[in-house]
């Protein structure tokens, strides 16, 4: 797309997502009032809900995926390794941690990933700073929150993943969990890391963020539409207040009952975060959303089958303890403090 005219059609692309980004609300009252339905009933509600935050997601997360995807062509696995290999513990986690957030690998990628990581001599506890950042604090789950509720709340998620990932990895490598890996991972003998650097072209680095726009987004895009659809369903039809009865920061258990809930089901951030909006304006505490959400997508049950062909079932136990104690955690805290 970007090979032959590659300023020219960059140039026209970001024009195109300003105007449409821009106009948003006059589309969505646009489409309400031409349909047959009252605006003030349940069913007009969740109408507008799902007409504007749909358009807005996609547009959201196509234009930070493709900014994305040029910032990741500076990096590889091989190069993520090599930067975490031979760091002092501690300063490896954050490391570890903060690449979990700008590189693109997901739970699809664990597996081999985590076996560069123990060819590269990286220390347990530091494989699983990154583990656990890379899918709960991403691209797709910061875009989406800034896009649906603000910086302050992006950025709160951002501290709180962060947090849980570099103190999880942390408690996991003081407690030497290598003997519970996989025989055969821990036969595998480390290597020496060497790399050589790609010197891309500006249209290339171009093309590769198209790339991710088709790739990501092209995945998720159903997930998307079914999380605004389940928001939709909760904004226009849940009763308001409704769901503080069992989520509200009062109530005690929330946060064990929303972590509980999250840990089993699978849904990607674009899936969850419409959900989360709509149960923050029926009354629920930022607390208990953050942390199901938090548990939804840090241990998604697909992650978690995947990471079985390297580490054993106490080892899994183990890591699903340490995650959803320290989100229990964050959840338990924010809903004393805010």
């Amino acid at each position: 797309m970007f090979n032959k005219y590659p300023w020219p059609t960059f140039l026209f692309a970001i024009i195109v997502w300003i105007l449409l980004y821009s106009n948003l609300v006059v589309f969505a009252d646009f489409v309400v009032s031409v349909l047959p339905v009252d605006p003030e009933s349940h069913l007009g509600q969740a109408l507008a809900f799902f007409i504007y935050d749909a358009p807005k997601v996609v547009l959201l997360l196509s234009g930070v995926v493709f900014f994305m995807g040029i910032i990741n062509s500076w990096f590889t696995p091989e190069k993520t390794r090599a930067l975490l290999a031979g760091r002092p513990l501690g300063l490896a986690n954050i490391l570890a941690a903060s690449l979990g957030v700008v590189t693109p690998f997901c739970s699809c990628s664990a597996v081999p990933l985590f076996i560069g990581f123990v060819q590269a001599g990286i220390p347990l506890g530091v494989t699983f700073s990154f583990l656990i950042a890379a899918p709960m604090v991403n691209e797709i789950a910061l875009t989406l929150l800034f896009g649906l509720f603000g910086w302050k709340i992006a950025l709160l998620y951002l501290t709180l993943g962060l947090f849980v990932a570099i103190i999880g990895g942390i408690v996991l490598g003081r407690l030497h969990l290598e003997k519970y890996l996989e025989q055969w991972v821990q036969d595998i003998p480390t290597k020496q890391l060497s790399y050589e650097s790609v010197n891309l072209t500006f249209p290339d680095r171009l093309q590769l963020g198209y790339i991710a726009v088709k790739d990501i987004v092209g995945k998720v895009w159903i997930y998307i539409l079914i999380g605004i659809g389940v928001g939709a369903f909760i904004h226009g039809y849940i009763p308001e207040n409704f769901l503080a009865a069992f989520m509200g920061k009062d109530v005690w258990w929330s946060v064990p009952l929303a972590v509980i809930i999250g840990i089993p089901m699978y849904s990607s951030a674009a899936g969850v975060i419409p959900v989360v909006q709509a149960l923050l304006a029926k009354g629920a505490a930022l607390g208990t959303a953050l942390a199901f959400m938090m548990s939804v997508v840090a241990l998604s049950l697909p992650e978690m089958i995947i990471l079985r062909k390297v580490l054993t079932l106490k080892l899994i136990g183990i890591f699903i303890s340490i995650v959803a104690s320290g989100i229990l955690l964050v959840g338990l805290i924010f809903n004393l403090v805010l």
